[in-house]
């Protein structure tokens, strides 16, 4: 849990919990007497701080899964890569992969550091309005661990969340690791002072995937985080040659459109399998200015252009009910 001090006993029910400091585990923790007290269960101040700090953000977007390895990263990437093809848009991406960082290497920024300012941490460029933020750019090589418990990585999302120097931008895209634990709670925590506009929810077509893909969605409805759509990854495999498509990872149950359909889901799109697209990963390339043309990139622009459309229209509505 995000609110279990790195010093609590075993069982420490949370500070943010009813039974912080009354219970027989937290005799002898050094936090009980303000555990007892109440203190823990006052709002964060970083809360408002970030909201402050948000308002000059149009739009954030949220990316994830409750699976990993489906490309939640190559889409973050890809869709602030699309988005900052408008030279009249300002895009950030924010990595919040604490453990497996691989927004810097995707980006091209791999070896980049992060400089502070007077006002806050600066944000390394791939272009002139396309900025990234991430803890890969703290490590001294890439192949560091960072062994980090609950309370150390949601300090650490709260600081880029509230210290760095984003400016004024039209996109903030948030890239996050698979699961529903510490990171995502963390995120739904610090930015609930703040307009998210909803999450894209990415998978692939196998039902081993689309099982845990389901506990996110569930996720997202508990804390009440707007799904944008889903996309599925991987879907299906274009051949160069001849332009037949084989299903590689056949949607046993359906894949993500019969999911999407049951849960009153939108489908933003599939996305075929292209070798190219891990190649620019590699590289460091944006796949969609490598191979323009693929059927890949133009599945791609059609999920961007859904999204943009989504973010618009949410606009639109806010402005009709004040």
């Amino acid at each position: 849990m995000a609110d279990v001090p790195d010093d609590a006993p075993e069982h420490c029910p949370g500070t943010e919990s009813e039974q912080a400091g009354k219970t027989s585990s937290c005799q002898g923790c050094p936090n009980q007497k303000i555990c007892s007290s109440g203190a823990t269960k006052a709002p964060d101040p970083a809360i408002a701080e970030i909201g402050a700090k948000m308002s000059t953000v149009k739009h954030k977007i949220l990316v994830l899964s409750g699976k990993g390895g489906v490309g939640k990263s190559t889409f973050s990437a890809h869709l602030a890569h699309a988005l900052a093809s408008d030279g009249t848009k300002e895009v950030a991406v924010l990595d919040v992969d604490i453990c497996g960082p691989s927004i810097p290497r995707i980006m091209g920024l791999e070896g980049e550091q992060v400089h502070q300012s007077g006002s806050g941490w600066s944000p390394v460029y791939v272009d002139d309005n396309l900025a990234v933020m991430s803890i890969g750019f703290l490590l001294s090589s890439p192949d560091d661990a960072v062994i980090w418990r609950g309370p150390k990585k949601n300090g650490m999302i709260k600081q880029f969340l509230r210290d760095v120097d984003w400016g004024d931008l039209d996109y903030l895209i948030v890239d996050t690791p698979p699961g529903t634990s510490d990171e995502h709670l963390s995120l739904i925590q610090y930015l609930s002072s703040t307009h998210v506009d909803g999450a894209v929810i990415i998978t692939t077509p196998q039902e081993v995937s689309l099982q845990d893909v389901r506990k996110e969605i569930r996720f997202c409805q508990k804390v009440k985080m707007p799904i944008i759509g889903v996309v599925e990854n991987m879907s299906g495999f274009v051949c160069p040659s001849c332009k037949n498509t084989s299903q590689i990872f056949p949607p046993t149950s359906g894949g993500a459109e019969r999911m999407c359909a049951d849960l009153h889901l939108r489908l933003l799109g599939k996305v075929p399998l292209d070798p190219r697209i891990a190649r620019s990963c590699d590289e460091g390339k944006s796949f969609l200015h490598e191979v323009p043309d693929s059927p890949a990139a133009a599945a791609y622009r059609s999920i961007v252009q859904s999204i943009k459309d989504y973010c618009s229209n949410r606009v639109t509505e806010e402005q009709s009910n004040t």
